[in-house]
């Protein structure tokens, strides 16, 4: 039986044993062992508080919900996802909550494969919300050099999508540093861990950059 986050097993926890759950769940999903737990009782026992482990940003893709990905239970981890997997004060914020005040232990930054908002930055989408919402992904864009020829810049072309979020990935994670002192200053005194990691559509795998 799996056992429910509590504040005993949060504070006994490293960034790196936070890190190891989630290999080790995304393992479990792989090989369809998924862990035993009784979702009902993780409810009852998380009534009063939570202590998750991490903090995942991910996108809204539907194939890529991150409690599933990595055989997760109730009070596990905190989830925020938005298309393109990008940060903002708000989502800043949040981290901020969920390390400094709640104890996690680790933020981890999940792309993943044929992201349709990475697409739309690629061939610059404008549609109402949605122009203000891809122009955060642009710089991920423009950033990626190769190739270089504009006809090969876009959607049709694969390799320059997964280039794409993956360098959008390497991004956020430097704006998480950059606009957020509060997760720098755990960071660098080993509080908490910064990865990033891209989740492959096809064979249901996390491949982390740690």
């Amino acid at each position: 039986m799996s056992t429910t986050q509590t504040s005993e097993v949060q504070s006994n926890m490293t960034p790196d044993t936070a890190l190891q759950l989630l290999k080790d769940g995304n393992r479990r999903f792989l090989e369809n062992s998924r862990a035993n737990r009784n979702l009902l009782e993780q409810v009852e026992a998380t009534r009063e508080g939570q202590w998750p482990f991490a903090v995942v940003l991910s996108c809204i893709d539907s194939r890529a919900p991150a409690e599933l990905l990595f055989d997760l239970g109730i009070g596990d981890v905190f989830n925020a996802r938005v298309a393109g997997n990008f940060v903002n004060r708000d989502i800043l914020g949040s981290m901020e909550f969920g390390c400094k005040v709640a104890g996690a232990k680790l933020i981890v930054v999940m792309g993943h494969t044929h992201c349709g908002a990475v697409k739309g930055a690629c061939d610059d989408v404008r549609l109402g919300n949605l122009t203000d919402m891809l122009a955060k992904l642009r710089p991920a864009v423009e950033s990626v050099a190769e190739p270089a020829d504009p006809a090969q810049r876009n959607s049709g072309n694969p390799e320059f999508v997964q280039l794409v979020s993956e360098k959008n990935v390497e991004m956020v994670l430097d704006a998480i540093r950059e606009h957020s002192p509060v997760l720098q200053e755990m960071s660098e005194a080993g509080e908490i861990r910064l990865v990033g990691a891209m989740y492959d559509v096809q064979t249901g795998a996390v491949t982390f950059s740690d």
